[in-house]
C-alpha cells in the first residue's frame, strides 16, 4: 500500500570534517543562483539594459532581506513569546525557524535601495524577482519534506507519508510537496509564460500576480498542514497563522493589479 511510506532521508546533504552541509542551505543557494539566472535572461529579453553589477545587486539586497526577514518574521509571528524571554537566540539561525512571510515583507522594504543603486524602477525590480521567487519557494519546500518538517494533517489518501517522531506514526499529507508543486511549478510556470508576451506586461504586474496566487495557494494548502504545535489553531479551532499571514497577500497583490490598470506603466531600465 502507497500509504506504507516512510520517511527515512537525511537532512544533511554530505559531509567535510567538522563541517556537515544540509539539503536546506544548498536549496537556498540553488533558490538565489537560479533567480539570477532568471532575472538577467528576463531584464535581456525585456530589453532592460543590465549588466552583471546590477544583477549582483539585486540579489545580494533579496539575499539579505529574504535570510534577515524570515527570521525576523518567525520570532514575531511563530514565536509565541519564546524570544521575549530568550532574546540571545533571536539571531541564532542554526536553532531553526524561517517565515516566508517575514522574507518576503523585508526583501519588498529592501527593494527601494536596489532600485537607488541600479536606477531600475523598484516595480521592476520586484517583477524580475516575482519570476524568480517560486524556483526558490520548490527547492525550499522539498528540503522542508527532506527534513522531515512542516508536515500535514492525518490523512488516509493512499500517498500519506509517516514522518515518525514527533509527527507520530500515522500517515500525513506530504504538504511540503503541495506547497512546492502549488507555489513553486505552478506559479513560476505561469509567470514565466506571461514574461513572454511582447511588449511586456506593464510594471507590477508579476509582483501583483505572485502575491495573489501564493497567497491562495498557501491559504488552501493550510487546511490540510499541521500548524505550529506552539501556537495550534487560531480562531475557534480552524484558522492558523499561516492564513492569517497569506490573506493579506492576496489583497495587497489585488491592489497591485488595480494600481497596475490604472498605470500600466512600460517596464525599463538603466539606459
Amino acid at each position: 500500500m502507497l500509504n506504507d511510506l516512510y520517511h527515512n532521508l537525511d537532512p544533511v546533504a554530505f559531509t567535510l570534517g567538522p563541517l556537515s552541509v544540509r539539503w536546506y542551505g544548498i536549496a537556498y543557494v540553488l533558490g538565489f543562483l537560479c533567480t539570477a539566472v532568471v532575472v538577467w535572461r528576463v531584464a535581456k529579453r525585456w530589453k532592460i539594459d543590465v549588466g552583471v553589477d546590477q544583477v549582483t545587486t539585486i540579489i545580494m539586497w533579496a539575499i539579505i532581506g529574504i535570510i534577515l526577514g524570515a527570521r525576523l518574521g518567525y520570532v514575531l509571528f511563530y514565536g509565541a513569546g519564546y524570544y521575549l524571554e530568550h532574546p540571545e537566540h533571536i539571531l541564532m539561525f542554526s536553532e531553526g525557524g524561517m517565515s516566508f512571510h517575514g522574507g518576503l515583507i523585508v526583501a519588498l522594504l529592501s527593494g527601494p535601495i536596489s532600485a537607488r543603486q541600479t536606477r531600475i524602477p523598484y516595480a521592476t525590480i520586484a517583477d524580475l524577482c516575482a519570476l524568480g521567487a517560486p524556483i526558490g519557494l520548490f527547492f525550499g519546500r522539498c528540503a522542508n519534506f527532506v527534513n522531515g518538517e512542516l508536515w500535514g494533517a492525518v490523512t488516509d489518501l493512499p500517498w500519506g507519508v509517516v514522518f515518525g517522531g514527533v509527527a507520530g506514526d500515522l500517515p500525513r499529507h506530504p504538504s511540503q510537496l503541495y506547497e512546492a508543486l502549488l507555489e513553486g511549478v505552478v506559479i513560476f510556470v505561469v509567470l514565466f509564460a506571461l514574461s513572454r508576451k511582447v511588449p511586456p506586461r506593464p510594471r507590477g504586474t508579476f509582483l501583483g500576480l505572485f502575491l495573489v496566487m501564493y497567497g491562495t495557494f498557501r491559504f488552501l494548502i493550510e487546511f490540510v498542514r499541521q500548524p505550529d504545535a506552539q501556537l495550534g489553531y487560531l480562531a475557534g479551532g480552524w484558522f492558523t497563522m499561516g492564513q492569517a499571514l497569506s490573506l493579506p497577500l492576496v489583497l495587497v497583490g489585488i491592489a497591485v493589479l488595480v494600481w497596475v490598470a490604472h498605470t500600466r506603466l512600460p517596464q525599463m531600465g538603466v539606459r
